[in-house]
């Protein structure tokens, strides 16, 4: 398989979720393409599917996937593609949190176009240490509304990286189900 992982991040979380990917994909045996959607800009053409993945700031995803998808929607369209969306509300189980995740990621994808194949919500991490005093403080608060760590001597990572690498596994499966039926119909 030829797999293309296109990401956005803030803190690092989100890039650190698509290197698991791609080294997990290796190991599989698959060729992979990856870049950070603020960099110089990979089509997706060729690939035979696509992971993008951005963190959501602000009640938004990153400006430079937001644009690389537009900009590719009619290709993405046509190929198996997994979005995901990374935050601090996937770490919890609050039912207002994932409403608003649902309606963030609804008007990304409705905004840019695009029907991924997958959408997965991923929880993120919260780095205290790479904030300043006022972002510290902001995080915090988000922190306690999200019952998560607001200790903010430490860094707290809440990925599931099971849900990471099954969303590998998902890919694949997506993939030779295409390749199969592909055979079937030629």
């Amino acid at each position: 398989m030829k797999l293309l992982i296109i990401y956005g991040t803030v803190e690092g979380q989100t890039r650190k979720i698509c290197e698991v990917l791609r080294n997990e994909a290796k190991l599989s045996g698959h060729t992979v393409s990856m870049n950070d959607a603020s960099g110089p800009n990979l089509s997706p053409f060729g690939f035979d599917a696509v992971i993008i993945a951005s963190s959501i700031h602000h009640e938004k995803y990153q400006t430079s996937v937001e644009h690389y998808v537009h900009e590719h929607a009619k290709i993405l369209n046509n190929t198996i593609g997994a979005f995901i969306s990374v935050s601090l509300t996937a770490a919890n189980d609050v039912p207002e949190g994932w409403k608003e995740l649902d309606i963030i990621t609804k008007d990304f994808l409705s905004k840019t176009g695009w029907h991924p194949t997958f959408v997965e919500q991923v929880a993120g991490a919260i780095r205290y240490s790479k904030y300043n005093w006022f972002k510290k403080y902001i995080l915090r608060n988000i922190a306690a509304k999200n019952d998560a760590q607001t200790n903010t001597s430490e860094d707290y990572e809440y990925t599931d990286w099971g849900q990471v690498k099954r969303i590998l596994t998902k890919i694949e499966h997506a993939v030779k189900e295409s390749h199969s039926s592909e055979k079937v119909s030629s």
